[in-house]
């Protein structure tokens, strides 16, 4: 299950928005605001407030929020806004004013999943083929 959030229309550019979501990407969620509340960047506390509302909308789902990380972020471009800037000899410059969407995606982490790797006792050996496979090499290369 996933619990989504997006902000639209983010008056600051997606390229400035993105140095902050790389930095709490698959982060857990109390990591994630530990990260935003001390990173010094005009979009932190933006992609803070986003965080927010999806850790609000896994709480309606009644999503574990002990196993809550953030699974995908990102920031994509929005409308630009065009703006002329006068120059000298009556010309003009085009300026564009950059919008961002932001989309944060929080999921639950599976515990189950990792394999437990068993090793015998007596022989040495694991359950898993690939670790039984390494340990014969190095019996059989001499190495302790």
């Amino acid at each position: 299950m996933e619990a989504k959030a997006v902000t639209k229309h983010i008056r600051i550019s997606p390229r400035k928005l993105r140095l902050v979501v790389d930095t709490i990407r698959y982060k857990s969620v109390p990591a994630a605001y530990g990260v935003l509340q001390n990173l010094n960047k005009k979009g932190s506390p933006i992609v803070e407030k986003t965080l927010k509302s999806a850790h609000a909308n896994a709480k309606v789902k009644k999503m574990d929020e002990t196993r809550l990380y953030v699974a995908k972020i990102f920031a994509d471009g929005g409308p630009v806004m065009k703006r002329y800037m006068e120059r000298s000899m009556g010309r003009a410059d085009v300026v564009l004013k950059r919008t961002a969407h932001l989309t944060v995606v929080l999921k639950e982490k599976d515990m189950a999943k990792r394999p437990k790797v068993e090793i015998a006792e007596k022989t040495g050996e694991s359950k898993l083929p690939l670790l039984s496979k390494v340990k014969k090499s190095k019996k059989a290369a001499g190495v302790a």
